[in-house]
């Protein structure tokens, strides 16, 4: 029989705990062992449980809960985290990067998106919503943007478009750019003037070429090619 997911859930509100706790369990592989109420409580629900995840709030008292996995992180844990707030701060999306969260959703996320994440980040993947990879994608653009004007060779590089290595269309090479300015599929479908199947059809295709599985990784080599006009 296969070993169910065990979960420790910390978030400073009881009711919230309970909602988040019946919608995993009806999930017949996933079991809530744990429950804390801050950070600190979350450090020892961990070390004690060594559960597969830990899913937690950022704001609480004692601790937050970006502190909290930051030090967990900082042990030799199995445990991987997952930052569950109604909070889209680049500040606080950041931060759990930093920490070594393995993933970052919104409390309004759907059902079948926080299973998705759950099942995501046990097998070993990071797992960010779309809101938020545009605003992590963002950033690594911003800072790629700063180190390459303080390069003296930035106009030399800005001249040199290398080959295109994995064969994307010219239709896939527009959808990548519109994608990686923050767009959704919606928004590229009615800018572009196609379907949103279509679209989604596009994009994985050249997520597919360029063998990446999330945003951060479909940026970092649309830079390395020069693929972003």
């Amino acid at each position: 029989m296969k070993n169910k997911i065990s979960i420790v859930l910390v978030d400073d509100h009881a009711i919230v705990r309970d909602g988040i706790k019946y919608l995993l369990e009806e999930d017949e592989n996933l079991t809530v062992i744990g429950e804390g109420s801050n950070g600190l409580e979350a450090i020892e629900l961990v070390k004690n449980l060594q559960p597969d995840l830990l899913i937690i709030d950022v704001r609480m008292p004692e601790m937050n809960g970006i502190d909290a996995v930051k030090a967990i992180n900082s042990t030799d844990t199995k445990t991987k985290s997952i930052v569950l707030s109604m909070h889209d701060s680049e500040e606080y999306i950041l931060n759990s990067i930093d920490s070594k969260a393995m993933g970052y959703l919104l409390k309004d996320a759907s059902k079948a998106e926080v299973l998705k994440a759950i099942h995501t980040v046990y097998n070993g993947e990071k797992y960010f919503s779309g809101d938020i990879s545009n605003i992590i994608v963002n950033n690594l653009m911003k800072k790629s943007l700063s180190s390459t004007s303080e390069d003296p060779t930035t106009e030399l590089k800005s001249n040199f478009v290398p080959k295109n290595t994995y064969n994307l269309t010219k239709k896939e090479i527009e959808i990548l750019q519109l994608v990686l300015k923050g767009k959704t599929n919606k928004e590229i479908s009615e800018e572009l003037n196609k379907s949103k199947r279509t679209i989604e059809t596009h994009r994985f295709n050249l997520m597919k070429k360029m063998e990446v599985k999330n945003l951060i990784e479909l940026s970092s080599k649309a830079k390395e090619f020069n693929l972003i006009s």
